[in-house]
């Protein structure tokens, strides 16, 4: 459960998750995923902010739902699902500090991913999707937050603004589901961490719905630099406490 007293700053962290998220395209998480693992632990803070980022998808989806290429979307799922499944599973029997470890160098690999700015060819084919969605379900079904590595491979098929976020937001949200399905049956998703999940959704949502609105009229690096500041000091953090 959240402590009302700590409402105000995870539900801020929250809204400005989504915004970030909606405007940028991807990177949110690293906004808020410091703020819950510090306030409760690597293993519960990954089911909130799965269930977190799963409203903001579903906000996203919504919201840019005329854009989705649905193509796209298919070909992902089917390599994603199995491997966010077997990524899930690998989460439930890792031990926390390790976890943290992992999630520390993610991070600090995200801002060198970002400031390198990768970019792969052109993808023709739909189909290159299955593949990428295999490697990227099993980084998402374990961790959260893979979208800044996901972008690249989206843009390079020619997806941009609404169609990028509408689809990469759809395509996630299916390994979330997946992962929220292995948390429920590994009774690590308990009705506390549902109740706290479910408590950020509208500030997710509201945050959504602000970025849609603002997303051309923000300059795109604003929040880039943001993502990147958190992202370094967090995986620093995780990486000594870990």
């Amino acid at each position: 459960m959240i402590d009302y007293g700590d409402l105000p700053l995870l539900g801020g962290a929250a809204f400005l998750a989504a915004l970030v998220g909606s405007v940028a395209g991807s990177g949110g998480t690293a906004v808020l995923m410091p703020v819950l693992v510090l306030q409760f632990g690597v293993r519960d803070a990954i089911p909130i902010l799965t269930i977190a980022n799963m409203v903001s998808n579903l906000s996203r989806a919504g919201f840019n739902r005329r854009e989705i290429v649905l193509p796209v979307v298919g070909w992902f799922s089917l390599g994603a699902i199995p491997l966010a499944l077997a990524g899930a599973l690998l989460f439930t029997v890792t031990p926390p500090e390790v976890l943290l470890r992992m999630l520390g160098g993610f991070l600090i690999l995200m801002v060198a991913w970002r400031r390198l700015s990768p970019r792969p060819p052109r993808i023709g084919s739909v189909r290159w999707f299955a593949p990428l969605g295999a490697g990227f379900g099993l980084l998402g079904g374990l961790l959260e937050g893979v979208g800044p590595l996901m972008a690249p491979f989206f843009l390079a098929y020619g997806l941009l603004r609404g169609a990028y976020i509408g689809t990469d937001a759809l395509a996630t949200l299916f390994v979330q589901f997946t992962k929220l399905a292995v948390f429920g049956g590994a009774e690590i998703l308990t009705p506390a961490l549902l109740t706290a999940g479910l408590t950020l959704a509208p500030f997710m949502i509201g945050g959504a719905w602000v970025g849609k609105l603002v997303v051309n009229r923000i300059p795109e690096r604003v929040f880039t630099l943001i993502i990147d500041l958190t992202l370094l000091v967090a995986g620093v953090g995780f990486l000594v406490k870990g």
